[in-house]
């Protein structure tokens, strides 16, 4: 006979059973991306725009091979829109002659 906690069916979230729940999952971080890209465009570019690269490509699983969700795709090319975009924007603002330096 199985006393109290000896019984023989193991307990339902034993390792193995289910992954891992320290962080978001995929599907979370591709839509972070993708929201963060969006909102780039509008504001804060320079900032948001690696964000959601950074977002896209761990939603992605950290690889270019296989298949891959679409918001996790679209995060990545929009936040590399959104970053180049930024970057040449701050390129202009800087050169001589614009009135700002």
């Amino acid at each position: 006979m199985a006393g109290f906690g000896q019984g023989t069916r193991r307990y339902p979230r034993s390792h193995g059973r289910i992954r891992s729940r320290t962080g978001p999952d995929r599907a979370t971080l591709g839509i972070i991306g993708v929201i963060c890209a969006v909102a780039g465009f509008f504001a804060l570019g320079i900032i948001l725009g690696p964000v959601a690269l950074v977002c896209g490509w761990l939603a992605m699983g950290r690889t270019w091979t296989g298949t891959h969700s679409l918001p996790a795709l679209t995060a990545v090319v929009l936040g590399a829109i959104d970053t180049l975009l930024a970057v040449i924007w701050l390129a202009g603002v800087a050169t001589p002659g614009t009135g700002l330096l």
